[in-house]
């Protein structure tokens, strides 16, 4: 089945996922991030690399922490773009703001995600990121 799947179906698969986990983010529900994730799952960003090997290894206390230090509100999808992609594996660049509460804008930074087709479920593997 998935070798028969279009750009279509891909890019369809991949937005839907990509906006469960900007809603589970902006409501503050890890467990829904990790929903959306495959593990072990790598982020690269701020000149790191973190592995998690398992739901739960996201650091819990993230919400709390873009709060304090740039009052943190909410955060949107600005621009979603399948860049390569084939039955089990896609990339997607992803542009995206921070707002504060009141909406003043704290950043707009520029993200790429690589999703994997892994037991019939598309999942965030991988993602590199411009913002903190």
């Amino acid at each position: 089945m998935s070798d028969e799947m279009t750009k279509e179906d891909v890019d369809g698969a991949g937005r839907e996922l990509l906006h469960k986990f900007m809603a589970a983010l902006n409501a503050h529900n890890a467990a829904g991030m990790d929903a959306c994730l495959h593990f072990p799952h790598m982020r690269i960003g701020n000149g790191r690399v973190d592995v998690w090997d398992e739901p739960g290894a996201n650091p819990m206390d993230m919400f709390e922490r873009l709060k304090r230090e740039d009052g943190w509100h909410s955060s949107t999808w600005d621009d979603i773009q399948l860049v390569q992609w084939g039955p089990l594996k896609a990339h997607f660049t992803l542009d995206f703001t921070r707002y504060r509460e009141g909406g003043s804008i704290i950043g707009v930074y520029e993200t790429l995600c690589i999703l994997m087709l892994k037991d019939g479920k598309w999942g965030m593997h991988a993602r590199s990121s411009y913002g903190p």
